[in-house]
């Protein structure tokens, strides 16, 4: 490998992506650069001035100049920061939001249109490369990642796929489950996506550096009222930063916000991480017993939130 090879394979892929006329690639008035800054300010928890410019490594002047044209063509807002009165928070206004919505779905239709001339047998090759590239070049990078690094958004095309995997894969690898965990959570996932209420039921993807590292459901229950939290994960290499309590709270926040009067979950005593971050958020034991599943002898639990109350 030399300078030279790299360099070889940066003009090809350039070329590729479009980037070198990422406006008219995309049919939009923004650069490559201003493009990715509205992309942060749509998904980054950070969105102090000063972070952006560490987070794209930009020139204090040019990423000022930037901000300056957004806010003056009223995609963007600028108040002090809340975390420190010296800093400027920098969101984005509604015609922000809808400009970066439109931007994401341009840019996937192209990568769409892009990964369509790739035979599908070659499509794995091609996402392990792009991990590989990924995992080696961004090993010198020695800053560790923080809370506030991740973001929780809605499934994508394969999420679902990946949230069965990623179950099944971890659950044999920690605790021994044998293919009946699999199947379970692909009846629970399959019967989401074929039948949900997008209004009362939801499906969160904990993303880190780009990759989905956790996840959590909020399904309707079958008692009335009743909202059921299911599929809590977390990627064992993403763990330590409270993944599990954002995911959590974002579900307690969910339900309580569209009007369910509980939440319920179901799971296993050996499960002790998870059942710690459920009671951290109020949950309550209301019930045990003992079953043989997954192959496995276990202890089923049930628990419960009072979303009105003190889940006391």
């Amino acid at each position: 490998m030399t300078v030279q090879d790299i360099r070889a394979f940066n003009r090809f892929y350039t070329n590729v992506i479009g980037a070198l006329d990422y406006s008219r690639h995309l049919y939009a008035p923004f650069t490559l650069t201003e493009s990715r800054v509205l992309y942060e300010l749509a998904h980054s928890p950070r969105t102090d001035a000063a972070d952006l410019r560490t987070e794209l490594s930009l020139d204090a002047g040019y990423l000022s100049r930037i901000l300056n044209r957004f806010e003056q063509d009223g995609l963007v807002e600028r108040a002090p920061s809340e975390r420190d009165p010296r800093r400027r928070q920098v969101t984005l206004t509604e015609r922000g939001r809808e400009t970066a919505e439109l931007l994401a779905e341009r840019a996937d239709e192209s990568v769409g249109a892009l990964l369509a001339t790739v035979a599908e047998a070659d499509r794995p090759r091609l996402a392990e490369a792009l991990h590989t590239v990924r995992t080696i070049l961004s090993a010198s990078d020695k800053r560790r990642p923080r809370p506030e690094d991740v973001v929780l958004r809605e499934p994508g095309p394969g999420d679902l796929g990946w949230i069965v995997q990623r179950n099944a894969a971890l659950y044999a690898a920690e605790y021994d489950f044998n293919a009946d965990y699999e199947g379970l959570v692909a009846r629970i996932v399959a019967d989401f996506a074929e039948d949900h209420d997008p209004h009362l039921e939801r499906v969160w993807i904990a993303e880190l550096d780009g990759r989905a590292v956790g996840c959590v459901m909020c399904v309707r229950d079958d008692a009335p009222g009743t909202a059921r939290l299911r599929l809590l994960l977390v990627e064992p290499d993403a763990r330590g930063l409270r993944i599990g309590d954002q995911l959590v709270a974002a579900v307690v926040e969910f339900a309580r916000g569209v009007g369910y009067r509980d939440l319920v979950l179901w799971t296993n005593d050996i499960l002790g991480a998870a059942r710690r971050i459920y009671q951290r958020h109020g949950f309550v034991l209301v019930a045990e017993k003992p079953h043989r599943s997954f192959g496995q002898d276990l202890v089923g639990q049930d628990w419960r939130l009072d979303l009105h109350g003190t889940g006391e």
